[in-house]
């Protein structure tokens, strides 16, 4: 990391970490970007310190520099003073000044200061378990033996959440969902239990429970070790439950900072203003919009009328769908590893122009029936209809009219768009496919969709890779309404998206949805954010829908106790609504439930007004509701 120019130090204090006067510039096409520009912060140690602001504001680039992992081209000002507790008595030692290979940082890197990264596939290695990447840790900063090392693995790994964190240890990244990476992520980082945690954007691909147990634990390590916690999110609810400080920032610079309480209750700055506008929240008016820093202009006129109805009934039902995968691992030398059900006896119906949204923790089954809706994947057995056709009985040009009316919007638009296609060619490709139109139709529809997600045409000639993730997500949405359908299976279409991007991307889809008829399935671990969107609201558990109704019944009077978990595991950004850490734990516990929720033969039991309950056949209705 270069110097230049930068101003006359402070003098250390006390603090566990102290940046004084931080700037961070990076060479760009012959010119300069200066991606943070004179903070000052501190951390003091067994205190959570959260940096909040959008995308592009600094914040992992802070974090990253406090590592040592900026490249070498990264022009760096400043003092970054960790005073590290185990160390022996003197000045604290300024991260700024050392070689990013050299041995004192590699000392401190990965030891006495962890790190969770945003993104889990990418910090991964693909080649290597689990296991033995959260090993290497132990192996270079500590003299246990394998032995001790691997018990100490499993235990981190059953600490976050792992059910199995024997088998977990034997798995590649790539055969773990979005939320369970990130958890063995979580766990790499702490299995050298650091005296700072840096922690970028933690909970972004994790379902609410589990989020609610991370940050439990994080509470709990922080509390019972003395340990300082760095949290850079977007989150203002993970801010509000977790954060002792806070630092507000925007376009590189601090804004705004200081303790949590009066930073929520009364804040100043018009960006803090705007960033809790954007946020859902439970307490929404039904038909009031969110608010975005930077509103999003569409056009949606071109895209053709809503398409009309072609039977009485929903446009989509699905009856008793069900879906088994065999492990890779598991079987013996002449037996065969055991099928595990990830998706049984799954129904619902979504009627014409609604959302239905399907919640669950990582692993519920909530992907797989997306996919199997869409004909990625074919189920063992049930029934999928749409507009009362059965969609897994078409074939040859049927099928493909099919494929047309259901498209999908993935989690990751990153990996979901080709990063060696132009938008343009991304957005006409499906249109070739299915041969609609000639080279001039298609490229007008391109420029209509472009149009109808508020981006410019001009952006067309561009690759993936120079958009941002709320563009990055727009475009995936673009490529879904190429082909006009009437159903898009929305999955997780905004987890990794800031809360203004998020509020962008949600009115988008609502815009889309009033002006051209469309229907959602939207899959979300995101309560809030699936109560804005949904007309129905489904709760999956270990692939059953175990209550099902109304958003409004749903979520204001849930009855099964694994629902009541989920809603007690959202954090509000309200310092007077805590997370209710009780009520997570017993409905994460299927042996906690009452009677009526256990065992075999359970049903779902009608509670009026389109509402159902998995329970036993025999149940009281009313002590259910109890």
């Amino acid at each position: 990391m270069a110097s230049r120019g930068c101003p006359a130090r402070m003098t250390a204090s006390r603090d566990l970490l102290r940046i004084e006067n931080l700037s961070v510039g990076f060479p760009l096409y012959g010119g300069h970007i200066q991606a943070v520009q004179d903070v000052s912060l501190r951390i003091l140690p067994g205190r959570v310190t959260s940096l909040v602001g959008q995308s592009g504001s600094g914040k992992s680039v802070i974090g990253r520099t406090v590592m040592g992992l900026q490249s070498r081209t990264a022009d760096v000002c400043g003092a970054i003073l960790f005073d590290d507790p185990q160390a022996p008595p003197g000045a604290p030692v300024d991260l700024a000044t050392l070689p990013v290979d050299g041995r004192r940082i590699r000392a401190i890197r990965g030891n006495r200061i962890g790190m969770i990264f945003q993104e889990p596939m990418s910090s991964f290695s693909p080649v290597h378990t689990i296991g033995n990447q959260i090993d290497e840790a132990l192996r270079i900063h500590s003299v246990l033996t394998p032995r001790e090392r691997a018990e100490r693995v499993e235990q981190m790994l059953s600490d976050v959440g792992f059910r199995n964190p024997a088998g977990v240890m034997r798995m590649y990244p790539f055969e773990l969902s979005g939320g369970m990476r990130q958890r063995a992520m979580v766990a790499m980082a702490l299995i050298c239990d650091p005296a700072l945690l840096i922690a970028d954007e933690p909970t972004t691909a994790l379902d609410v429970t589990i989020q609610g147990k991370l940050l439990k634990l994080l509470r709990h390590l922080q509390e019972q070790r003395g340990m300082a916690i760095l949290l850079i999110t977007h989150d203002l609810g993970v801010v509000a439950n977790l954060a002792d400080e806070v630092v507000v920032m925007y376009r590189g610079r601090v804004v705004e900072s200081g303790p949590v309480a009066p930073i929520f209750r009364s804040p100043g700055h018009p960006y803090l203003q705007a960033l809790m506008q954007a946020v859902p929240h439970f307490d929404m008016p039904q038909n009031e919009r969110l608010r975005p820093l930077v509103p999003v202009k569409v056009d949606s006129s071109r895209l053709g009328a809503p398409a009309a109805a072609r039977h009485d009934g929903p446009l989509l039902q699905v009856e008793g769908l069900t879906k088994s995968f065999t492990p890779r691992e598991g079987g013996g030398f002449l037996t065969a590893a055991k099928p595990v059900r990830v998706v049984e006896d799954v129904g619902f119906s979504i009627p014409r122009g609604q959302t239905l949204g399907l919640v669950g923790e990582s692993g519920s089954g909530k992907t797989t029936v997306g996919k199997m809706i869409v004909r990625a994947i074919t189920p063992d057995s049930g029934r999928i209809l749409l507009d009362g056709e059965d969609v897994l009985a078409a074939t040859g040009a049927k099928r493909m009219e099919m494929q047309r009316r259901v498209q999908m919007v993935f989690q990751d638009p990153v990996s979901s768009l080709s990063p060696h296609m132009t938008v343009g060619s991304i957005l006409t490709e499906p249109l070739e496919v299915h041969e609609v139109g000639d080279r001039a139709s298609r490229k007008q529809v391109a420029r209509d969709l472009m149009r109808a997600v508020g981006l410019p045409e001009r952006d067309l000639a561009r690759y993936p890779h120079s958009f941002s993730g709320g563009q990055r997500q727009r475009i995936g949405i673009a490529r879904a309404l190429a082909l006009g359908p009437e159903l898009i299976v929305c999955d997780e279409a905004t987890s990794a998206l800031d809360v203004s991007v998020q509020a962008q991307v949600l009115n988008l889809l609502k815009d889309l949805q009033r002006d051209l008829g469309l229907t959602y399935l939207f899959i979300s671990h995101n309560l809030a954010v699936v109560n804005y969107m949904s007309d129905q609201v489904a709760v999956m558990q270990q692939g059953r829908i175990v209550e099902i109704g109304p958003r409004d019944i749903v979520m204001q009077g849930p009855v099964h106790p694994y629902t009541r978990a989920l809603l007690a595991a959202v954090p509000y950004p309200d310092l007077d609504r805590p997370l209710d850490f009780a009520t997570l734990a017993r409905g994460s516990r299927p042996q906690d439930w009452a009677p009526a929720f256990q065992g075999e033969g359970l049903v779902a039991l009608d509670l009026g007004a389109g509402h159902r309950v998995l329970a036993q056949p025999g149940a009281d209705r009313a002590e259910l509701r109890a």
